[in-house]
């Protein structure tokens, strides 16, 4: 295998500076231990001179230990006209505790000029100071060039000055960054191809994803030299993202041979991408490459009959080298291969209750006429042909339920439902209020159940989605319920079709939690 490439996540500072990604210190944390356990390089966990949420994050983290990343604090070169021992955040550096640092600092003299208004030669020398004062307190100083690519541009000789002068200043390595997102990966060739040689110390590469070009830029800079490649998980980050770490490794180490983690450690990213997702509560994005849900999954049938032969005949790739699995879908587009592959899948053979594969194909191809789409809920999928099969028994029959809604004139809208449903010789009478008639019924299923099957928990819904499938008949229209829901190991989607939304909310909820307990 070929020469190794440091990782450096930023998903802690960089990757919530992305809409409706927010961290408390508490999932910073969290976060930072999984990826220390994936086998990450650096972590940097925030800038500790801007917020209270990092300082109190950096003072948690000094009583934890980190086997595999060194745990690195941001912050900016010191203010114009100051010394940094003077500077309240260059300070507020060197009180976390940390051995490593990452300082950003100006390389565009439009920035210079315009924006922090200084003179290039003091923006010069507050690059120098301010890493040779760290490194003269023992920290490692990863120097990020701001704008980098766009200040070569402008004026190459003042961007390159910037770097010899943080050089100068002792910095360990240096970060060429396309902070605005808007180099080509020629461009990107061209410029760390020419930079390298003058550098005398590694380079890194920092790419943000506004021209959808982060991880080819990224790679055409690994492949010209440099070492270090900083991004966050699933490219969170602010307007289009940053590098996704996650489809960076996997282009750089499984396609073309660097060293970014270790074997072993490669199948942990899927679980790692989602884990992610799960504590910044963003929807995970199915199409994610390498550990997206559909990432490696199959619908049509000529797909499926090829694969049964041989999965590399639409697969780049084993998809347990990155911990994901291979998924065979089910529709109106299916035959009967994929049938087969489920039923395979699932551990059972066909034929039981009169049931074929044909048969099941035909089924599913007139629910799908009606409205629903299994492709997009293969959990019901899943539940149907055990039923039909006679291979799977419901945990519990609903008996009935009730669902009132109340709306005055000044008051909001209020709604409970009262549910009974038998399990096994028993059976459970129980009542819930909720903000609408859907949460209430939900609340009142699980509260039912949970005296049963407390794993019923672990169950969190993460979507909600509601789709009037032909308008034409206006509010008396069919409309097709979808719940996304998952637990700490899996995620899985129902369905439900119906005139009424409460029946169609009933058909996937109850589809949800069935399959929990399948499972």
């Amino acid at each position: 295998m070929g020469r190794e490439i440091a990782l450096y996540d930023t998903t802690l500072r960089d990757g919530t500076q992305g809409e409706e990604v927010n961290l408390s210190a508490e999932d910073k944390m969290k976060i930072a231990k999984k990826l220390d356990q994936a086998g990450f390089h650096y972590i940097e966990g925030g800038w500790p001179g801007s917020n209270p949420k990092d300082e109190r994050f950096f003072k948690m983290a000094s009583s934890e230990s980190f086997k595999t990343a060194r745990l690195t604090a941001f912050g900016s070169t010191r203010k114009p006209n100051c010394l940094p021992e003077k500077d309240t955040n260059i300070r507020a550096l060197l009180e976390t505790g940390v051995n490593t640092a990452a300082i950003v600092g100006k390389s565009w003299d439009f920035h210079v000029n315009k924006i922090l208004e200084v003179s290039l030669e003091e923006n010069l020398a507050m690059i120098g100071d301010t890493i040779s004062f760290l490194k003269k307190n023992g920290l490692q100083v990863i120097y990020d060039a701001e704008h980098f690519f766009d200040g070569y541009k402008a004026n190459r000789q003042y961007a390159l000055d910037t770097l010899a002068t943080a050089v100068k200043g002792g910095a360990d390595i240096i970060v060429l960054c396309d902070t605005n997102g808007g180099a080509m990966p020629h461009e990107v060739e061209e410029v760390v191809g020419k930079v390298l040689p003058r550098a005398a110390v590694p380079l890194g590469i920092h790419c943000h994803n506004d021209c959808g070009l982060a991880l080819p830029n990224s790679i055409a800079a690994v492949r010209k030299g440099a070492s270090m490649v900083q991004g966050t998980v699933n490219g969170y980050g602010e307007r289009c993202g940053n590098l996704d770490l996650i489809a960076a490794i996997g282009n750089l180490q499984l396609k073309l041979g660097y060293r970014c983690l270790p074997g072993e450690k490669m199948k942990q990213l899927t679980e790692l991408s989602r884990f992610v997702s799960e504590v910044a509560n963003v929807p995970p994005f199915k199409q994610r490459p390498f550990v997206g849900k559909s990432a490696f999954a199959h619908k049509g049938g000529v797909h499926v009959s090829a694969i049964l032969k041989d999965p590399y005949s639409y697969e780049h790739m084993d998809p347990e080298l990155v911990g994901n699995r291979r998924r065979v879908l089910v529709s109106d587009l299916a035959g009967r291969s994929n049938i087969l592959y489920k039923a395979g899948e699932l551990g059972f053979e066909l034929g039981g209750n009169g049931y074929d594969s044909r048969k099941i194909v035909d089924e599913i191809k007139k629910l799908e006429d009606r409205g629903y789409q299994f492709d997009a809920a293969e959990g019901s999928m899943e539940l149907f042909i055990k039923k039909a099969t006679g291979q799977f028994k419901e945990p519990f029959m609903l008996e009935y339920l009730r669902v009132t809604i109340e709306k005055n004139r000044s008051g909001p809208t209020t709604a409970q439902a009262l549910i009974k449903i038998s399990v096994g010789d028993e059976k459970e009478i129980t009542a819930a209020e909720g903000a609408g008639p859907v949460n209430a019924l939900d609340n009142a299923l699980r509260k039912a159940l949970t005296k049963f099957f407390p794993q019923i928990n672990e169950i969190r819904l993460v979507d909600f989605k509601v789709r009037v499938i032909d308008g034409r008949d206006a509010t008396a229209a069919k409309v097709r319920v979808q719940i996304e829901s998952r637990d700490s190991k899996d995620i899985w989607s129902t369905i439900g079709v119906s005139e009424n939304v409460i029946e169609a909310s009933w058909q996937a909820l109850s589809d949800s939690l069935q399959y929990k307990l399948l499972k």
